[in-house]
């Protein structure tokens, strides 16, 4: 115990510093910086499940414009 209270001052010191530059962060703050990462990925990018359909409609797409130059080809 007397270790604790002789290196007190340094204890308060260095974790003053932690907290002061953000190395160690409190569950608190690490949940609202995972809302903004989850919140800023759903802004930027797609889901794989639209992606898939949009894929799907393009290939209807082009199967449609292959069957419309098909007949202009024909006749």
């Amino acid at each position: 115990m007397d270790i604790f209270v002789n290196y007190a001052p340094v204890i308060v010191v260095v974790l003053m510093f932690l907290i002061q530059e953000r190395i160690v962060v409190t569950p608190e703050q690490l949940e609202k910086k995972h809302r903004e990462i989850i919140k800023d990925v759903e802004n930027r990018f797609t889901t794989i499940n639209s992606f898939n359909d949009l894929k799907s409609q393009f290939i209807d797409m082009k199967d449609k414009i292959d069957k419309i130059y098909d007949c202009l080809i024909l006749k």
